[in-house]
């Protein structure tokens, strides 16, 4: 007759049923990001958004396409460090435009510049038109988070950052900004290179997790009950 102790089974049927539960909360959040990630696709094929003076609800415009008139504030650029393009060093070149008449402001990522070789702190030159221009390009709630220890390499007043908070940046400033960083899309032909990684929803992680889980919980399975039999005999 198969015996198996009750104590040891009971923990080993209940850490199984937990991570089982634990994947199909993965599976879940699967088919949320699923249904995020069909939004995604349907804001870059609509029309754009116009970005003006008028106060924008992040999350009327968030991964939007959007187009903004103004001019170009160069007193207001920040160097994100450590922004890699094909494994090349390089920055992101964030810089405020002036939304009619400077009565508002939009965060714009203007495009990837490459870091000098020899000068980790120069920057190299490229161009930056005067006069109103009109831009397009895609909403997002930030210009993207590079790994920091500390705040240390995102101070105030330091032309070169880590990374950038709009609010933060907001108050530092003063300018009044839109909740947004406008990513530019096109060519302007002005020395930066624009090919951003397309936003995705992340679901490939959360179906690897959810596989994960449910792996894990076979193994507790076989290898709880086995221990239980075998304390039993």
């Amino acid at each position: 007759m198969l015996k198996i102790r009750f104590w040891p089974a009971l923990i080993t049927c209940a850490a199984t049923l937990i991570a089982i539960a634990l994947g199909f909360w993965q599976r879940d959040r699967t088919h949320q990001k699923a249904a995020l990630q069909k939004r995604l696709l349907q804001y870059q094929n609509a029309a754009p958004i116009p970005v003006t003076a008028a106060p924008l609800p992040l999350r009327d415009v968030a991964y939007h396409r959007v187009r903004a008139r103004g001019r170009w504030m160069p007193e207001y650029t920040v160097y994100l460090d450590n922004r890699p393009y094909h494994d090349q060093p390089g920055f992101y070149v964030l810089m405020a435009l002036a939304l009619n008449h400077g009565s508002s402001y939009a965060l714009v990522n203007r495009g990837w510049l490459p870091r000098h070789a020899a000068q980790r702190a120069r920057i190299l030159p490229y161009q930056t038109p005067a006069g109103e221009i009109e831009i397009k390009g895609i909403a997002r709630p930030d210009a993207g988070r590079a790994f920091e220890l500390g705040a240390g390499g995102s101070a105030p007043q330091l032309r070169i950052r880590q990374n950038l908070d709009i609010a933060a940046y907001q108050k530092e400033t003063g300018l009044s900004l839109q909740p947004v960083v406008i990513w530019q899309t096109g060519n302007a032909n002005d020395g930066l290179i624009r090919d951003w990684p397309p936003a995705t929803a992340g679901i490939e992680r959360n179906l690897g997790y959810m596989v994960q889980w449910w792996g894990i919980a076979v193994a507790i399975a076989l290898c709880g009950l086995y221990g239980a039999y075998r304390a039993a005999r």
